[in-house]
């Protein structure tokens, strides 16, 4: 039987907001590690999913959506998300075949013609558009950059991924694994654990609240095969307090409660979290506020 070269190395998935990048991490990964919603720039953290294969290990870097950043929060946000394509072996760029971003892929597309780097173009929620637009959109998309490869592909129904994998294999340079092979990220429970409240947020609240918000996990223990989590919401002003409590604390109660469904999911244990609102005032305008919290 012909011996396999195994081969391993880091891919960037890039994209505007909202391209389904997390959702594509989730996909491949088999398991819930970055927070997805339907509201754009949910995902603030480079997150990083490993994904092991007979003849590789890919490890995927999901960044946060790039656009044109007004906000300090959000070109801090932007600026994670370029620098992780200079520290990987190829990128991924995905755009979103349903709603385009023009401007958003424009700023990618130069970024990455900056660099020598590998690309493989993934065009996303085809399961949503017409079939006879998606050919327009692949010659179109061909003319944007010199990629490896273009690979149609649906995140949130699973198809053509094994193909799109397969692509990215031949992408990575031959070496042993880098992580171990058990390894699905190097992320906490702890930080994840954070990042699902922050989705019950982006999904239950509207209007300015998401973007508004910022949550801190106090306390993180195991207590007699309890986890026991101590969590603050952080809010930028007075005024949406009320809105993120609700009328009788209903809202904080469902978003504790969904968050805690998901965590006891990930963790495999029984979980008690306890929520505060704090007001943090103008945080996301505040340079030591961001560092703080991790920005």
């Amino acid at each position: 039987m012909e011996n396999r070269t195994f081969r391993s190395g880091f891919i960037a998935i890039v994209g505007a907001p909202n391209a389904g990048k997390s959702t594509l991490l989730n996909r491949v990964t088999g398991e819930k590690i970055s927070i997805t919603s339907s509201k754009p720039q949910t995902t603030r953290d480079r997150i990083l999913g490993v994904v092991e294969r007979p003849g590789s290990q890919i490890i995927f870097v999901d960044t946060p959506g790039i656009h044109k950043a007004k906000s300090l929060l959000n070109r801090k946000i932007v600026d994670q998300a370029l620098a992780a394509v200079q520290d990987v072996d190829a990128i991924l760029l995905m755009i979103d075949a349903a709603s385009r971003d023009s401007e958003s892929e424009q700023i990618i597309i130069e970024q990455i013609g900056r660099t020598d780097k590998t690309v493989i173009l993934a065009i996303n929620k085809t399961d949503i558009v017409a079939p006879n637009t998606l050919l327009p959109l692949i010659k179109d998309s061909v003319a944007l950059h010199n990629f490896k490869a273009v690979v149609p592909i649906s995140a949130k129904n699973g198809v053509q991924i094994n193909e799109l994998l397969d692509e990215i294999e031949q992408c990575l340079p031959e070496g042993p694994r880098l992580f171990p092979e058990d390894t699905l990220t190097d992320l906490s429970e702890k930080f994840i654990a954070g990042e699902m409240i922050r989705e019950k947020i982006f999904r239950l609240t509207g209007m300015e609240i998401p973007y508004s918000s910022a949550v801190t996990v106090d306390s993180f223990k195991v207590e007699n095969k309890l986890i026991v989590i101590h969590a603050s919401i952080h809010l930028d002003r007075d005024s949406q307090k009320g809105i993120v409590i609700g009328k009788g604390g209903q809202m904080l109660k469902k978003i504790g409660e969904q968050a805690r469904k998901d965590i006891e999911r990930m963790t495999g244990s029984k979980v008690l979290l306890k929520l505060l609102v704090k007001v943090t005032k103008h945080w996301s305008r505040n340079e030591n506020m961001l560092k703080e919290f991790g920005y």
